[in-house]
């Protein structure tokens, strides 16, 4: 299941004196160690082409624009390859032009129903499609949609991951200009038919996500941290209405964290923008190093904050953190470290441009 946690009661804070921590709400994943990644990292990769008309979205994909947008990998279990496939596709495409982000997505599924009508509830209790935009890949100020089959939407903005934070979702936050469209492939909440799944098309303005981006419109080779989510329950039908079982729900998505939890954005796929139209020619993705490098920073976050579970104080020793080898091939090593009034600091310079993470798990970089 999603690991949801009430951002109102997430209130706890901090006195630090040079790595000596005392809160309310100890270091760590909520107090305790980080789980091991039992999955390689390998982010999906996807590259999003310009267009130069606005789609018209009706939730069919039905726009001739959308012809020459790729799909995505399809989604897999949110644990990657140590659960089995998912038993209905899920898969989407992206396009961009000076207004929206667009995203287009198909959800096979025999038996499509929906309950949630008002905008703002907890989307993800009935069967979803769900998408997270981290601009800057920085792992704060990010954001998050869910739409149900009743194109009912679920929209947040979130300050921070739920585990590095007090209070950091702001759920009264609405996506100005958004706009979202589904169409059901058969029949909606009538078990009496098979129906084929359905689709949903959503314009993002990039209006609504300029205060966390970099600039007001993507540039050529911009790269985001983006990924997306379906939460599919099993359900039985009584007295014709189908029914929710026991189980837990399914949870898919396109590039796999590895835990049955969402808010990493550090594990996320990429996003590559470009300004060459959708079908007058070929852009591939590049791979500059920044997210190896921002890979290898995290694992000192992860160190970092197991060694504070362990130690009540955090250090600057790669050695006592096991991290005297670089963990990630290709990047510059060892990374330097230093305590500060906020806990701790660590750094890698590649090039002219220095890398740098916090305690909060915060990552940026500086030429």
């Amino acid at each position: 299941m999603h690991v949801r946690t009430n951002p109102h009661i997430l209130i706890f804070f901090f006195a630090l004196n040079f790595g000596q921590v005392t809160d309310t709400f100890a270091q760590g994943f909520w107090g305790g160690a980080f789980p091991a990644q039992k999955i390689k990292y390998a982010p999906k990769h996807y590259v999003c082409y310009k267009i130069q008309t606005p789609l018209q979205l009706d939730g069919k994909l039905d726009d001739p624009q959308w012809i020459n947008a790729d799909w995505t990998d399809s989604f897999v279990d949110i644990e990657g390859n140590l659960k089995p496939k998912p038993i209905f596709d899920t898969k989407v495409k992206m396009l961009w032009d000076s207004t929206y982000f667009y995203f287009g997505a198909h959800l096979e599924e025999p038996h499509v129903w929906a309950k949630l009508t008002q905008r703002d509830a907890v989307i993800f209790k009935d069967n979803d499609f769900e998408i997270f935009l981290d601009p800057e890949g920085d792992t704060h100020n990010y954001y998050e949609l869910e739409v149900n089959a009743f194109a009912t939407e679920w929209d947040l903005l979130l300050l921070k991951p739920y585990h590095d934070a007090a209070k950091v979702a702001i759920d009264s936050w609405d996506i100005p200009g958004l706009i979202t469209k589904v169409y059901i492939d058969g029949t909606l909440n009538d078990p009496t038919d098979k129906d084929g799944g359905w689709s949903v098309e959503i314009a993002i303005p990039w209006k609504a996500l300029e205060e966390c981006a970099p600039y007001s419109l993507p540039r050529e080779g911009e790269q985001w941290k983006v990924d997306f989510s379906r939460v599919q329950w099993n359900t039985e039908i009584i007295d014709n209405q189908y029914v929710k079982t026991e189980d837990k729900e399914n949870n898919w998505v396109w590039s796999p964290p590895g835990i049955i939890y969402m808010h990493m954005p550090e594990r996320w796929g990429l996003v590559q923008f470009t300004n060459t139209v959708a079908g007058q020619g070929r852009v591939e993705f590049q791979d500059n190093n920044a997210d190896r490098i921002k890979w290898a920073l995290r694992q000192i976050y992860y160190q970092q904050g197991n060694y504070y579970v362990k130690n009540k104080r955090f250090t600057t020793s790669l050695k006592e953190l096991g991290l005297q080898q670089c963990p990630v091939d290709g990047v510059p090593w060892p990374a330097e470290s230093a305590l500060t009034l906020s806990g701790w600091e660590a750094s890698i310079k590649d090039g002219e441009t220095t890398y740098f993470i916090r305690r909060d798990g915060k990552v940026w970089s500086s030429k």
